[in-house]
């Protein structure tokens, strides 16, 4: 066990944790530390159900544990993974770069135009201007600064149920109250409506001066919410005729995770900004962006007065170009999108022929490889129980995820915003045989856990031992 040492101050040299010795810490040691450094309530709530297990190895698809347990991953780092883990041509790829600078303001990147190429190459129609950031909030709040500016306007046009991220300007547009409402007041002038609803969506662009409607193809972190088809279309029509701008976040959907290389080819549209990130790093690498029109870049920066007005330090940095040059070129190479569109359609059928055989099941949704298993709340009897519908509605996704977990050593994760559904969201290079095996889990759990008293039951076990080691 590692030995902590307390703070010392004044003139005492400080006793550091070496790189060498945090690769050596024990599982014990990890959770120590993130207790008393890092956040102690998360801590707690991934420990509950075995969560925290310490992973020492990954790659492609397959993660594992301490015990040399192996790990099939269909949470894939939240769409962050389409390449799998670890993947030897993006690190290559890095590494080819490590001599040049990664860093260097006073100069233009080497990779960075390259990187921007083939990224305006790849995405839908006239779509050209690139900026580099970290991640996708960092996209988002890029791209609500760019519609305000281009406009002129203030307002900001979000739907419920969506996520946009945590950052002050992306939680303005996250359509849910549990992550707004500690840190009200928010950005003003941020009007959210119902997803799918193109007539609320009309009247609130009619009524005020509207800068863009932000919103994703797919409601990844809202449970896997697939609007209907040609809302994107009808969005982009309504958004021109009332002068603002159509924002689409593909950050979660994005680089074939849906079936094509960019959700938005579905409907047909050339969004006017668009909001990439996850895998467009390959995995490897923290990498966000949001590309435009060359038109509507000139206007808002396309002079040296404002060619400045936002930027980023470590966006475009070299490592970070070098992975996303490589992820396109492998992106189009592999040809994901097509592999995400048959084996999303094969899993697809096998988990509507589940829900047709087990009530537990309510509802399976999604396109390719991003599909939401939604469960169904306690009926009967057991729905006059106070508060085990509130339970259920919280927490049966994440017992699910906790037996597929600890039984079948398959990892999955609830969704944000409806935490009754989990997501399956495995790396784009998976194979059949891997889908088959998800499908016999989650046919083994529900053949013994007819209702949520029943998946709840099941992780007692779990619970109780987690509490005893803590």
């Amino acid at each position: 066990m590692l030995k902590l040492s307390r703070k010392k101050e004044g003139g005492t040299k400080m006793e550091l944790i070496t790189l060498e010795q945090a690769l050596t810490l024990t599982r014990q040691d990890i959770r120590d530390l993130y207790r008393e450094y890092v956040n102690e309530s998360l801590a707690t709530l991934l420990s509950l159900l075995e969560f925290d297990k310490q992973f020492v190895k990954a790659k492609g698809t397959i993660v594992w544990d301490n015990e040399g347990n192996a790990y099939l991953d269909f949470l894939g780092g939240y769409g962050s993974l389409n390449f799998g883990h670890n993947p030897e041509e993006i690190w290559n790829a890095v590494k080819l770069v490590e001599e040049l600078p990664n860093l260097l303001q006073a100069s233009i990147g080497q990779l960075i135009g390259a990187a921007a190429y083939n990224l305006a190459k790849i995405t839908p129609g006239n779509l050209k201007r690139v900026f580099f950031c970290n991640s996708g909030a960092e996209a988002v709040e890029g791209a609500l600064k760019l519609a305000r500016i281009y406009t002129g306007r203030p307002g900001i046009v979000y739907a419920h149920n969506s996520f946009h991220g945590k950052s002050f300007g992306a939680l303005s547009v996250t359509g849910r109250q549990k992550y707004q409402t500690p840190f009200t007041p928010l950005l003003p002038e941020c009007y959210p409506v119902t997803f799918g609803d193109l007539d609320e969506l009309e009247k609130i662009l009619k009524s005020k001066a509207i800068a863009a409607f932000i919103v994703e193809p797919i409601q990844g972190e809202g449970g896997v919410v697939v609007p209907p088809q040609g809302y994107l279309k009808n969005a982009l029509e309504l958004c021109h005729k009332y002068g603002a701008l159509l924002i689409v976040d593909e950050i979660q959907t994005g680089f074939g995770r849906t079936g094509k290389l960019f959700a938005v080819e579905y409907d047909e549209i050339v969004p006017d900004i668009m909001c990439v990130a996850k895998s467009l790093g390959g995995g490897v690498m923290p990498v966000g962006a949001y590309i435009t029109t060359d038109a509507i870049w000139k206007k808002a920066y396309g002079s040296t007065d404002k060619a400045t007005l936002h930027t980023s330090t470590f966006g475009g940095n070299t490592k970070a170009m070098a992975a996303v040059i490589k992820a396109i070129e492998l992106l189009v190479k592999w040809d994901l999108a097509k592999r995400a569109k048959e084996l999303g359609d094969y899993l697809l059928s096998q988990l509507s022929s589940l829900q047709n055989s087990y009530p537990l099941i309510k509802e399976v949704r999604g396109k390719g490889l991003l599909i939401g298993l939604e469960f169904n709340e306690p009926r009967g009897l057991l729905n006059k129980i106070p508060g085990l519908t509130n339970l259920a509605r919280e927490y049966t996704g994440s017992f699910v995820a906790g037996l597929l977990m600890n039984k079948h050593r398959i990892i999955t994760a609830y969704t944000l915003n409806n935490p009754n559904v989990i997501r399956l969201e495995p790396p784009l290079i998976v194979e059949k045989e891997e889908l088959d095996k998800l499908i016999y889990a989650l046919k083994d759990i529900f053949e013994s856990h007819s209702s949520f008293l029943g998946v709840a039951s099941a992780n007692l076990k779990t619970v109780f031992g987690s509490l005893f080691k803590r």
